[in-house]
């Protein structure tokens, strides 16, 4: 695409502040979620290697985990200034279906294990 940057994704076409009409924003928030849907895909992807790897299924759910990812995320939403009225309760609620989609396929891919117990 020739509008893409380095990392191949979309460049806005006008920064935010920019902006002085409505088509102008709802082009670039359309352009964002394109990259959001590519990023969560991405990160999808990650989430169905931990439930082929690993071990237990008490090991999908882990609190520390969660709360360590969360800290991560509002410190990081912090230095971005993205608020953390936004970023904290997105984060838990994809960290919610994450954990979901990852016990679909832990339990896929563990299957023959179960049936033999």
């Amino acid at each position: 695409m020739a509008n893409e940057n380095e990392t191949g994704m979309e460049k806005p076409l006008k920064a935010a502040p920019e902006c002085t009409k409505m088509e102008e924003v709802r082009y670039e928030i359309d352009r964002l979620d394109r990259i959001l849907v590519e990023l969560l895909a991405e990160r999808q992807g990650y989430i169905e290697a931990a439930g082929r790897i690993k071990p237990a299924k008490s090991e999908v759910h882990l609190d520390w985990r969660i709360e360590e990812v969360v800290s991560k995320v509002l410190a990081h939403a912090d230095k971005k200034g993205l608020s953390k009225r936004i970023a904290e309760p997105v984060w838990r609620q994809l960290i919610t279906r994450c954990i979901a989609h990852e016990h679909e396929i832990w339990d896929m891919q563990h299957q023959d294990t179960k049936e033999k117990l």
